[in-house]
């Protein structure tokens, strides 16, 4: 994986992002501690942001009093299919 500095990778981002979608990762640094990872874009990433996307949507509902299973998540996701 390459290293490369904060301000280094803002003034070369169309680079790196050729090298993303070529499948290289690029660890972003800002006075030599990692502070971002860029990765290629695919089906793992979509999963992680649609997990994230039901963690808040059950944290909206939880502050509304309103608690849901996976499984009844699920169930409801899979009824709008049919």
């Amino acid at each position: 994986m390459r290293e490369i500095g904060a301000f280094e990778a803002k003034t070369h981002l169309s680079e790196l992002l050729a090298a993303a979608e070529a499948g290289e990762s690029v660890l972003i640094t800002r006075r030599g501690r990692p502070v971002a990872r860029l990765v290629p874009a695919g089906p793992a990433a979509d999963r992680i942001a649609g997990l994230r996307g039901i963690r808040t949507l059950r944290a909206r509902l939880a502050g509304r009093g309103i608690a849901l299973s996976a499984d009844e998540i699920l169930s409801a996701r899979d009824e709008g299919r049919r």
